[in-house]
């Protein structure tokens, strides 16, 4: 079989997954169709329509689109069906039912931001910046009951730099998770639809520790000035640029205001004051965390546009009076 003979249906939604997808289809593999979410409401009254970039992408190159609302609703089944996929591949995309996942010969695969076992969820690159990881990457794994659990088919590494943010890691993985699955197709295809595959239970009993990377909501993102600089730093450019960390703005008399943190640098310098305390030194902006002071380089008040953290002090001249909670 040749990789214009399998037949791939194709399983997505943000752009992560279009990184995916346009290699398949640059690469001259066999994507029949692609399944992607219901267009989302958008706008002042929801009254726009917008499309996942999976669906945009596929348009484009002339794929046919399906957008069930249920995966088990049995039209969206049915339509399935009739593609008569060998395989399916999805990256970033909800959990699927039995009836989807086991109905190509091949079976389904799953192209996962983090190394399995560790980092199961639905926010893996966030969680893996957020911990201070130094290395994270991408696994295939073929679907199974579970989220996140199936046997695993290979997986790729790549390096964090300490002052790397979420947008320098996504871009690395959606790369590298693109050649990972091209990798995963290329070994399958070989097999004659047969790919060595390893348990994920082997692998967690040499691990003493399993990190979760769950969906992050807005009450996650909220800054504790209590953790150590290095937590906090690493805590901010974990959700920078989206959905970025946030705390509040307290000044006395006045009401608090939310501010978005997007970059820090970490000092040498000793606590001042309590957590949360800030100081100002020559146009700079400091605050007090459990075990030092952090600089702010980046930040958003509400409803302003993002700036750095000396074009802040000159609009705030009594920020030193302020405190951070």
């Amino acid at each position: 079989m040749t990789k214009e003979e399998l037949r791939i249906v194709f399983m997505g939604t943000p752009e992560f997954a279009v990184g995916t997808l346009s290699a398949l289809v640059e690469g001259g593999y066999n994507v029949v169709a692609v399944v992607t979410q219901p267009d989302k409401p958008v706008g002042r009254h929801g009254s726009v329509l917008q499309p996942s970039e999976v669906k945009r992408y596929a348009l484009e190159k002339g794929i046919p689109v399906l957008q069930p609302e249920k995966m088990k609703d049995p039209l969206f089944v049915e339509q399935l069906r009739a593609y008569n996929a060998d395989l399916q591949v999805v990256v970033a995309f909800r959990m699927l039912p039995e009836v989807v996942w086991a109905m190509p010969r091949f079976g389904t695969f799953n192209v996962h931001a983090a190394l399995l076992p560790q980092y199961r969820g639905a926010a893996p690159i966030n969680w893996a910046v957020i911990n201070g990881e130094t290395t994270t990457g991408v696994t295939t794994f073929f679907l199974d009951h579970d989220i996140d659990t199936g046997r695993i088919i290979l997986r790729r590494t790549f390096d964090i730099p300490d002052e790397a943010d979420v947008a320098y890691v996504y871009d690395g993985l959606m790369r590298l998770g693109a050649e990972a699955a091209i990798d995963t197709i290329d070994r399958i295809i070989e097999g004659d639809g047969q790919v060595e595959s390893i348990s994920q239970e082997e692998m967690t009993q040499e691990m003493t520790t399993l990190h979760a990377a769950p969906k992050i909501f807005k009450d996650t993102c909220r800054i504790d000035w209590t953790m150590t600089s290095k937590r906090v730093y690493d805590f901010v450019r974990g959700l920078s640029p989206y959905p970025g960390a946030w705390t509040t703005l307290c000044q006395e008399g006045a009401q608090p205001v939310v501010m978005k943190v997007f970059k820090t640098a970490k000092t040498n310098r000793g606590a001042v004051g309590e957590p949360g305390d800030i100081v100002v030194e020559k146009n700079q902006l400091f605050v007090t965390t459990s075990d030092g002071l952090l600089r702010i380089e980046e930040l958003q008040m509400a409803g302003k546009r993002r700036m750095n953290a000396a074009d802040f002090l000159n609009g705030m001249r009594q920020a030193a009076a302020c405190v951070l909670k």
